[in-house]
């Protein structure tokens, strides 16, 4: 039996063109190498799972490359590049600072870059979770850092940048990472499925990449979750919401609704379907309250790229918002907020979210009750 290799690792980027929404970054560390402008220290900061120990393999496998591309690549090709891919490199050294974060693992690390690299231009210290160093380790490392030999270059990785000492900080070159965009994961979970021979519906790898927040390690752990789910070559938009268990769109739409038509008894029943789901009130509070922003932003056309959906969800979105007011939406928005603001003081909390969609489902009449009163008055002047 084959063993399994994770989409994360499968598919990790292997040069700079392959990393996924990080072109800002990208650029700069080419353009570093096409100049010989290489810094002596980096520091590559942001949240989990968006490229950052990633960058700096690359970094290190494209500076030590024999024989770069013509865009500055590594070839893969040359002895270090081979090496490098093989985890045999003498000139790459990771150290893992979640695990070895004592004043006695910096010493060794600086010891060890005493010695010049065997082959090769450079020698790369990659320090992952560096955050997590000891007092100790960062002072014993300061001195390294400064001035350290003209062939060594140390990459720090961080998810919590505020943890660093500021004088670490005021040595490195401090590169941000974004969160990866929602069109620019779905796409390239788009293109792991053709690879894989995966029949996926645009929709549910949208809502992967949505569920992922940002972190494309994650949406390629979801997808896999989803592919081994299915027990197949297929990934459905069910199917995800199933497994991921996320409320449908088709529900929020629904409950919107019979909101606008003032139909109590269809709200209640319709929250309670959900409740029988296994939903919790406050998870459908909550994104009741994200529908009705989306409809909100799609009042005006300035805005309406903020929502992060299919085209053909968000016709659905633009035909709704053209039935809401936006009294209706902002009134409908203060009542969800308090509701979710206070749900987890209530003591009957079923109650407490079918007392605001009973609230929700008398606005347009107390909105059109209030206009006509306004016009009374304005008769009366």
């Amino acid at each position: 039996m084959e063993n399994f290799v994770v989409s994360a690792r499968k598919y990790r980027p292997s040069n700079f063109k392959s990393v996924v929404g990080q072109g800002h970054i990208t650029t700069t560390l080419k353009n570093a190498i096409k100049n010989n402008h290489l810094a002596q220290a980096f520091l590559f900061c942001g949240p989990r799972g968006v490229g950052k120990t990633t960058c700096a393999r690359i970094l290190a496998k494209t500076i030590n490359c024999q024989n770069l591309t013509p865009e500055f690549e590594a070839c893969n090709q040359c002895d270090s590049c081979k090496a490098f891919n093989n985890n045999a490199s003498f000139n790459v050294h990771e150290l893992d600072a979640a695990s070895n974060n004592s004043v006695d693992d910096i010493r060794n690390l600086v010891d060890q870059v005493r010695y010049a690299p065997q082959q090769g231009q450079y020698k790369v210290y990659i320090i992952d979770e560096v955050h997590m160093l000891s007092n100790q380790a960062f002072n014993a490392f300061l001195k390294t850092l400064e001035e350290p030999p003209k062939y060594a270059i140390f990459i720090l990785a961080t998810t919590e940048k505020h943890k660093i000492i500021p004088t670490i900080l005021s040595r490195c070159q401090i590169f941000d990472f974004n969160r990866i965009q929602i069109n620019d994961i779905t796409d390239h979970l788009k293109y792991i499925s053709r690879e894989e021979n995966i029949e996926a519906e645009d929709e549910a790898l949208r809502l992967i990449a949505t569920k992922a927040d940002g972190a494309l390690r994650d949406a390629l752990s979801i997808f896999d979750l989803i592919v081994t789910y299915s027990a197949g070559n297929k990934v459905t938009y069910q199917e995800t919401i199933n497994n991921l268990h996320i409320l449908d769109y088709d529900y929020y739409f629904k409950v919107v609704d019979a909101l606008l038509a003032g139909n109590i008894s269809n709200v209640l029943l319709t929250f309670d379907e959900i409740l029988k789901k296994g939903f919790d009130g406050h998870n459908f509070i909550i994104g009741l309250t994200e529908h009705l922003r989306d409809l909100m932003v799609c009042k005006d056309p300035a805005t309406v790229e903020l929502i992060q959906v299919s085209e053909a969800t968000k016709e659905r979105y633009l035909d709704q918002s053209k039935n809401s007011s936006i009294s209706f939406l902002l009134s409908a928005l203060n009542i969800c907020n308090q509701c979710d603001i206070h749900y987890k003081a209530s003591k009957n909390q079923r109650l407490h979210v079918e007392l605001a969609l009973m609230k929700l489902a008398k606005l347009p009449q107390a909105l059109s009750l209030a206009a006509l009163a306004q016009e009374e008055s304005k008769k009366k002047v």
